[in-house]
């Protein structure tokens, strides 16, 4: 397998973080790099009024909590601005997927114990959210991790993520389906399923790749190389990828660290 090459996107980024304006895409380019609060800074003129501006606001500055365990005020302070300025139930419920995924990164990451106040907001959003509505996807990638990492429940969480993937395939979200490929091979791996593991991770790894998802590349070749015997040689190099694409990054995600210490 020949070094992974981190090119512009070659495609849009999904609508929760892109789109075809210039701004939109300076978001991405921003966001993509880790550049959050400078990403979330374009969308603030706008955000007071407009849903999809806070909406996008709040993903971004939440994404930066669950990458460097930090701006929890500030994440806070947006998602309220967005729950305020929403006018219908689809805007209502995606809210409320966003509030129980900053509910789930402060638990995980173990900043405070709000695993309660996630099951809650990911079930208010369910409620919310119509059975072909677009952002049904990612509630049901966040409720899979909720199942896995909160509730040691693998098989719901498996269920859950294959009902993502197959929403984000429907939906053409490609970032989204990295995850999906990336948390399904994770599962994989857990139940000692190697072949079908490195073919998750490969898949997590290319979309990323073509997106251009710079700061969700370390995570990916760390997961991929897990998927390999630890002194093998493509491990060895996947990792030291990693560390390289890690420090370039300032030391993001902070939760990868431990795991790239003897890379």
């Amino acid at each position: 397998m020949s070094r992974p090459v981190v090119r512009e996107a070659e495609e849009q980024p999904p609508a929760t973080f892109g789109g075809d304006t210039p701004s939109e895409r300076a978001v991405w380019r921003l966001r993509s790099r880790g550049c959050w609060d400078d990403a979330a800074a374009l969308l603030e003129p706008r955000a007071a009024g407009e849903f999809a501006a806070a909406q996008h606001r709040a993903a971004l500055l939440v994404e930066r909590c669950m990458y460097t365990a930090q701006g929890w005020a500030a994440a806070e302070d947006a998602l309220r601005t967005a729950e305020a300025v929403a006018r219908d139930d689809d805007e209502r419920g995606t809210a409320a997927c966003e509030r129980g995924h900053l509910a789930y990164a402060s638990t995980v990451l173990k900043a405070r114990d709000r695993a309660d106040e996630a099951r809650a907001a990911l079930g208010r959003a369910a409620a919310l959210l119509a059975p072909t509505s677009e952002g049904r996807a990612l509630l049901d990638f966040r409720r899979g991790l909720v199942a896995e990492n909160l509730g040691d429940n693998p098989q719901a969480a498996k269920a859950a993520y294959r009902r993502a993937h197959a929403g984000a395939t429907a939906h053409g979200n490609t970032l989204l389906r990295s995850f999906t490929w990336r948390h399904l091979a994770g599962l994989a791996l857990r139940d000692g399923e190697l072949a079908e593991a490195r073919h998750g991770f490969s898949e997590s790894l290319h979309l990323r790749e073509r997106l251009g998802f710079l700061v969700g590349m370390a995570p990916a070749l760390v997961a991929l190389a897990d998927a390999h015997s630890p002194k093998a040689e493509e491990a060895t190099r996947l990792r030291a990828e990693a560390r390289r694409l890690f420090r370039l990054l300032g030391g993001v995600p902070v939760w990868l660290e431990p795991q790239l210490a003897d890379a």
